[in-house]
C-alpha cells in the first residue's frame, strides 16, 4: 500500500496537471479565435495566392475597382424615381434591355412581350418589367408599346443596329447593361435580368431559392444547382440586393480589364471561383436546370410541361432568333390548346429549332 504522504503529494501532482492542461487549451482556443473570427459575410482575406481565403486584389485590380465605383456615382440619377413604379412588393424589378433592331415592330421585343400574355398566368409580370433602351429609336418604340421603359444613353458608340455576336457593338452592349444594374443594386432593389431574346412560359421566381445572392441560368447544367462548374449564361439572372452582391458586381465589371476583350458572360465564367469560391466573396450562387429554363443550346433537356422560360442562346443572326422563336411560341401555344388530361400525360418535347443550335444554320 502506498504511504498516506506520497498518495497526497501525487494527487497535488495531477491537480496542477489538469489546471495546466485546461488552461494552455483555452489560451491556444482564445488565440485561434482571435486571428480567425470575421463578421458573417466578411471573407478572410489572404494576400497571398493558392493558399485558403481571397486573394486580395492587385493595386491594379483595386483601382479598376475604384474607377468602376465612382463612374456608377453620378450615372443613372432619374432611375430612382422610376424604379419604384416598376417594382413587386419585395422590391424586384425584371429588367431586359434593347436597341432600335431589337425594338422596333415585330422584332425581338414584340415576341417577348407577346410570350408574357400566351404564358400561364404571367401577364402580370409585364408591370414589373423595365426595359432599357440603349438609343433614341429604340426609347420611342418602346414608349410605343410598353409603359416602363428607360432610355441609357451610351456615347461610346452606336449600338442601334443588329450587332454580330463578339462584335465591338456587342461587347459593348452586354458590359453597359452591368453598369445600370449595379446602380439598381445601390439603390436596394433586387432584379431579374432576362435577355430580349428568351420567351417566357411560366412565373420564374418559383425556381429562385430565397437564400441565394446570385441565381443565374445555364448553357451546360451537369444536375447539381450549386456546382460552380456549370456553365452560366448570364442572359437569365437574379441577383438580391446586399452590400455583397454590390461589391460583386463592381468586382465583374472591374475584372473586364483582365480579360479584354472578353464579353461579361465569359468573364463572369473566369472569375466565378473568385466571387463564390471557397474562401472567396462568399456568393451563394444557384444555376438553374436547362430542363425548366430551356435554351437552344442544350434543348435535349427540355419539357414543355416543366418550363419557364426558352432562350434562343447558341443562336447567330436577328432573322434566325425571329424565325425559331417564333416556332417555340406556335409549339406552346398547340401544348396548351390540349385538354388537361392530354397535359398531364407528359412527354412534351421541342422540336429541334429549324435555323439555330447547330454552327451549320446561320445566315
Amino acid at each position: 500500500m502506498e504511504p498516506q504522504g506520497k498518495g497526497n503529494l501525487r494527487r497535488v501532482f495531477v491537480v496542477l496537471f489538469e489546471v495546466w492542461v485546461a488552461t494552455s487549451l483555452a489560451l491556444l482556443l482564445l488565440f485561434v479565435l482571435s486571428n480567425t473570427w470575421r463578421w458573417p459575410d466578411t471573407p478572410a482575406v489572404c494576400s497571398c495566392s493558392g493558399q485558403t481565403g481571397e486573394a486580395s486584389p492587385t493595386p491594379r485590380q483595386e483601382e479598376a475597382i475604384a474607377a468602376y465605383s465612382k463612374s456608377n456615382e453620378s450615372s443613372f440619377t432619374d432611375l430612382a424615381e422610376l424604379l419604384p413604379k416598376v417594382a413587386t412588393d419585395d422590391g424586384t424589378v425584371i429588367i431586359t434591355s434593347v436597341n432600335e433592331a431589337f425594338a422596333r415592330p415585330n422584332s425581338l421585343l414584340d415576341i417577348f412581350r407577346e410570350s408574357f400574355r400566351a404564358g400561364e398566368k404571367i401577364s402580370h409580370l409585364l408591370d414589373h418589367l423595365l426595359v432599357v433602351a440603349v438609343d433614341a429609336a429604340a426609347f420611342n418604340h418602346c414608349r410605343a408599346v410598353h409603359p416602363h421603359c428607360y432610355h441609357l444613353v451610351v456615347k461610346s458608340m452606336d449600338l442601334s443596329s443588329a450587332s454580330n455576336f463578339m462584335s465591338q457593338a456587342y461587347v459593348e452592349l452586354v458590359w453597359t447593361k452591368l453598369s445600370l444594374q449595379q446602380r439598381v443594386l445601390e439603390l436596394g432593389y433586387n432584379f431579374l435580368f432576362t435577355d430580349v431574346d428568351i420567351v417566357w412560359f411560366r412565373n420564374p421566381f418559383r425556381h429562385i431559392a430565397v437564400f441565394a445572392d446570385m441565381t443565374t441560368s445555364s448553357d451546360v447544367f451537369n444536375g447539381d444547382a450549386d456546382d460552380l462548374n456549370n456553365w452560366p449564361n448570364t442572359g437569365f439572372y437574379y441577383v438580391k440586393s446586399t452590400n455583397r452582391t454590390v461589391d460583386m458586381l463592381r468586382r465583374w465589371r472591374a475584372a473586364r480589364t483582365r480579360f479584354p476583350p472578353d464579353h461579361e458572360q465569359n468573364v463572369f465564367n473566369y472569375i466565378k471561383h473568385e466571387l463564390a469560391g471557397a474562401g472567396g466573396l462568399g456568393m451563394r450562387v444557384q444555376f438553374l436546370d436547362t430542363a425548366i429554363f430551356g435554351g437552344f443550346c442544350q434543348l435535349f433537356r427540355s419539357d414543355m410541361g416543366k418550363a419557364c422560360t426558352m432562350h434562343a442562346n447558341c443562336c447567330v443572326g436577328l432573322g434566325n432568333k425571329l424565325h425559331d422563336l417564333r416556332g417555340v411560341l406556335d409549339q406552346w401555344r398547340n401544348y396548351t390548346s390540349l385538354r388537361p388530361e392530354e397535359r398531364k400525360k407528359g412527354g412534351f418535347g421541342w422540336t429541334v429549332p429549324a435555323k439555330c443550335g447547330t454552327p451549320d444554320k446561320r445566315e
